[in-house]
């Protein structure tokens, strides 16, 4: 046991330090995803989107992780073959991605520059600069959402029995950071459309870095891994292999809690994440506001998970109670897209009440999974559950647009949000009837939800 204490994941420094590290990829990640946002208004303008070409555009992201499963094969791969090689190849293809869609925007490409041509002679309804920028967005969902899996695997693995929750909260809290910078920083790069190209090629070159950091994470992780082999040798502790059976997500599946979650999830991120895609334009048609205002109402969400996340991981971790916190998170959530469609309130307390949602229900749902799951399944599990997710971030930004469309029709200057929010606020009353039926399903199966993290039942 002494020689297990020598790990370098015992150190609590090392430990907090890594989760910077890989935070930062997590932060890269969302302000590329969330970059565009403020952005729609010049999108429309610059490119001639429509409404549900904007929509086409946020939800090709769930794309290959929605159709193709991606996310649940990268965590299968992540199981099979490791942290390393799976992060620095979906990481790469983040970075891909990101690279794609600025170019697809960018000066030289809409002179005719290379490819220009070819996304022409196609799909003549949409535009060459939607094409190429949809490829983009494609490559960078497919390696988005499983690097978002390998760092929840990442996090288990030096945090588990160590204020895992907290770790999970400040994990969160890291991809906020990168929604809230991206909130705040896009509209005032693109300086009104003068400088839109600048702007998304600043979010590229974010995400290039997070590479980078990522391959840096690769040094002290080969590191761990042969400090375990050389302990489990010392102690004559078999190694365990991970060897991956289909039978395992069908047992992931047959779990009612484990599905209970997953369905939670996906109503719940597609009430927020395709929300916060349309929110600055919604703000500024329904108040009167810029689009610098508009981002930086906006950006109260996620400066207020970056507070308060953390504080709920951590009152998790000692307390408990996270089927309790997800039922409040979801109600919390139905409250706020009723306020924002059915009356007139300005959206500061709103936005404010959505942050504490949008902290109780990540801080208490992706860590109840070590409760669920198997380690040495940890990464199928949450690749399965990002599946499930992308169904909704796929779907929900494209209706929301189709939405728009039809009851705005001749596409005014001022759009009226009413019936879309609605639409969400649907999302959050079936995802308080999930956290209900969650609670109810812990109770019966004794899977332990609801007590402590660290505690074992």
């Amino acid at each position: 046991m002494e020689k297990i204490r020598k790990a370098i994941n015992d150190s609590s420094a090392l430990r907090w330090g890594i989760l910077v590290l890989v935070g930062f990829v997590l932060s890269v990640n969302y302000y590329f995803y969330d970059a565009f946002s403020t952005l729609k208004d010049l999108l429309k303008a610059e490119f001639a989107f429509t409404n549900t070409d904007y929509g086409l555009f946020v939800s090709f992201y769930s794309v290959p992780n929605t159709f193709l499963l991606m996310a649940v094969i990268g965590g299968i791969i992540l199981d099979k073959t490791g942290i390393r090689r799976t992060g620095f190849i979906f990481v790469f293809f983040m970075a891909l991605g990101a690279f794609i869609t600025a170019y697809g925007a960018s000066d030289y490409y809409r002179a005719d520059g290379f490819g220009y041509g070819f996304f022409s002679s196609f799909w003549t309804g949409k535009s060459p600069e939607l094409k190429m920028m949809l490829l983009g967005r494609f490559l960078f969902g497919l390696g988005a959402e499983t690097s978002i899996v390998v760092v929840s695997k990442i996090l288990v693995k030096w945090f588990k029995g160590k204020d895992l929750a907290l770790a999970f909260g400040l994990k969160i809290g890291f991809g906020r950071l990168g929604t809230f910078a991206a909130l705040q920083l896009s509209p005032v790069l693109a300086n009104d459309g003068a400088n839109l190209t600048g702007a998304i090629w600043l979010a590229a070159i974010l995400v290039f870095t997070g590479l980078l950091a990522f391959i840096i994470y690769m040094l002290f992780d080969a590191k761990l891994d042969r400090q375990v082999v050389s302990i489990q040798k010392e102690d004559s502790i078999p190694a365990e292999k991970n060897k991956f059976l289909f039978s395992d997500v069908f047992r992931l599946l047959g779990n009612r809690a484990y599905l209970l979650i997953a369905l939670l999830c996906v109503t719940f991120y597609s009430a927020v994440f395709p929300f916060l895609a349309y929110a600055p334009d919604f703000f500024a048609d329904k108040f009167a506001l810029t689009d610098v205002q508009s981002g930086r109402i906006t950006s109260i969400l996620p400066l207020g998970t970056l507070i308060f996340t953390p504080i709920f991981g951590l009152l998790i971790d000692r307390k408990g109670r996270s089927a309790t916190a997800m039922i409040f998170g979801s109600l919390i959530l139905l409250i706020v897209h009723l306020l924002f469609s059915l009356t007139n309130i300005m959206p500061y307390v709103p936005m404010l009440m959505l942050g504490i949602a949008f902290s109780l229900v990540p801080a208490a749902m992706w860590p109840s999974m070590v409760k669920l799951v198997p380690e040495k399944q940890i990464g199928t599990a949450y690749g399965l559950m990002y599946s499930i997710q992308n169904l909704g971030l796929w779907g929900f930004p494209l209706i929301a647009g189709i939405i728009l469309d039809k009851t705005n029709p001749g596409n005014p200057e001022v759009a009226d949000y009413s019936a879309t929010i609605l639409m969400f606020s649907l999302l959050g009353l079936i995802g308080l009837f999930l956290a209900l039926m969650l609670k109810r399903e812990d109770k019966r199966g004794n899977f332990g939800i609801e007590l402590p993290l660290n505690k074992k039942l």
